[in-house]
Formats: structure tokens, C-alpha cells, sequence
């Protein structure tokens, strides 16, 4: 019989996660045909050990129940496996940008009903480091002041919670030195932020990188400077519109690899979580992972 395993964040989704867990089950048992083990996170890195087990006892499929955190755990277990179980997502989070960028129902109950799908997607992943990032990698100064964002917050706002501590770290005028290497040459200077993205959409805001699709084989590049306060707006405002590439104070590329570094301490925010100091190194892992998503998804 096929194997599933359920990794579950208990505190997530307003706590119903436990109440979500047993529908999945019926979903997974009655529809689909598997035999179902579930895991419950108590601590950080239980999803990725989870998912160690998981791929290393070769289980069909693993499903993630919880925000984007919990998901980020589970796939850096699928990291340097030979056996990467196909994945599900259950979005029980803030932000869910994986969800959305793979068009997978931000309710919990259309989402669980798509666990039963017959469709699967490979979408690309990538390496940051020794840890796999599913979405995006933000440096800077601004990356710090996101992470920063209390869960509370992102309770209440959403994604309107980064864009506003955004906006107020830019008018202070904060930036860092980088040197950001990529395929076609070296960006040196002052910048508050910059942001690989796998996806198109980062932060919950799903046009921030339109031409991100999750199987491009590409790491979408974005270098913010000289961010003044009339220009913050503009900024913004082209964010909004889908168009931030073509902003004057912005450098856009794509490459399969991204080395950034910097002379001072600089932090990083990985999915959404802090992550590793600069330098960093990036590449692309294209078609690494299998997705379940709804049946008319593009």
C-alpha cells in the first residue's frame, strides 16, 4: 500500500490544525488509497526530521499542514535525498506565497479536497548555503527589520504587516553594502534590500515577480537603491502594479546561481524566517520536488 506521511504545526491556522489533520486523513485513506502516518512538530526541525524519515523509509507522499515556516522545514528534509517523497500542501499560515504560487486553494478545506488530485507538478527549488529555500531570499537591512514582523502582526495585517514595516525601514534610509554576483556580472553599492525569488509571489504580494513561474529553472533578482522617500512611493506603487522590474531605482536579472556578499554584518531572510549572515551563495535546483495541485491549475 502507499505511504503517507502528515507533518503538522499544532499552533497554526488559529490552532485548527488538529482538526484539519483528521479530514487529510479521510482524504488520503478513503479517496486516495494510503496508509497515513502522522507527525505533530513540537520544536524547530521536527518537520525536517519528519521528512528525513520520510524520505529515507520511502514514503509516497508527504503533507505539510501549517504556514510557510513549517513548509520550509519539511522540504530542506528532502535535501540531498535520493528519494523525495511527492509533497502536499495544506496552507495554514499568514502568507502562504508556495501556495500561491502553485495555485493551491488558500482554504484549508479546498486544499485538503485537493490532496486527492491526480495532478502533479515539479517546480523548482534552490540551495542557499546548506539549507533549501522553496520561495525567496531577501539581504539588506530591510531583510532584518521583515523578520522582525511579530507573528501577531502578520495575524492581524497579513501581508500588509512586511509592507508596512517595509516602508518605514526605507525612510530611514537604511542600507548595506553589497556585491551581488550573478551569471551576467557583479552589482557593487548601497542598497536596503535584495530579493532572489523562485516564485512570483513573495510576501503575499503576487505580481512582486510576475515572470517567476516555479519550473523556469531561474533565481529572479531584485536590487533596490537610492530609495529616497518620493521614490519609496513610486516603488511601491509598482510593486503593486506588477511592474517593479522596470523601476529606475531597481536592477532586475535572472541567473542559476547568485553569490552575495558583503564587508559588514549583513542578515537574511529566507521564506520568511531569519537566515544565515552574509555571504551567501544560491542555485537553482530545477524540477526538484513533485507537488500535488488541483486539477485545473495552469
Amino acid at each position: 500500500m502507499k505511504q503517507a506521511m502528515i507533518i503538522m504545526n499544532p499552533s497554526s491556522g488559529k490552532e485548527r490544525a488538529l482538526e484539519y489533520v483528521r479530514k487529510v486523513e479521510d482524504v488520503l485513506r478513503d479517496e486516495a488509497g494510503y496508509d497515513v502516518v502522522v507527525n505533530e512538530t513540537t520544536k524547530e526541525l521536527d518537520a525536517t526530521n519528519f521528512c528525513i524519515g520520510a524520505c529515507q523509509d520511502k514514503f509516497d507522499l508527504v503533507v505539510s499542514i501549517g504556514g510557510d515556516g513549517t513548509l520550509h522545514e519539511t522540504i530542506n528534509g528532502m535535501l540531498d535525498q535520493p528519494h523525495r517523497p511527492n509533497l502536499g500542501v495544506v496552507p495554514l499560515g499568514t502568507v502562504n506565497d508556495f501556495a500561491r504560487a502553485l495555485e493551491i486553494p488558500l482554504d484549508p478545506e479546498q486544499a485538503i479536497r485537493t490532496l486527492a488530485s491526480s495532478r502533479l507538478k515539479r517546480v523548482d527549488m534552490a540551495r542557499i548555503n546548506d539549507r533549501l529555500f522553496a520561495n525567496v531570499v531577501a539581504a539588506g537591512s530591510l531583510a532584518d527589520a521583515l523578520s522582525s514582523v511579530s507573528s501577531e502582526d502578520k495575524s492581524k495585517l497579513g501581508a500588509f504587516a512586511y509592507f508596512r514595516e517595509g516602508v518605514k525601514e526605507l525612510l530611514g534610509n537604511s542600507a548595506a553594502s553589497l556585491m551581488i554576483e550573478h551569471d551576467g556580472g557583479t552589482w557593487e553599492g548601497q542598497a536596503p534590500i535584495f530579493i532572489a525569488a523562485l516564485t512570483n509571489s513573495v510576501g503575499g504580494f503576487e505580481k512582486l515577480a510576475p515572470d517567476a513561474s516555479v519550473d523556469d529553472g531561474l533565481l529572479h533578482g531584485f536590487i533596490l537603491h537610492d530609495l529616497n522617500f518620493f521614490n519609496t512611493l513610486t516603488a511601491g506603487v509598482s510593486l503593486l502594479q506588477g511592474n517593479l522590474k522596470d523601476h529606475k531605482d531597481v536592477e532586475y536579472f535572472t541567473s542559476k546561481k547568485i553569490r552575495v556578499s558583503s564587508a559588514e554584518p549583513v542578515k537574511t531572510n529566507v521564506d520568511g524566517e531569519t537566515g544565515p549572515e552574509l555571504p551567501i551563495e544560491l542555485h537553482i535546483l530545477p524540477s526538484h520536488v513533485c507537488v500535488i495541485v488541483p486539477e485545473e491549475a495552469e
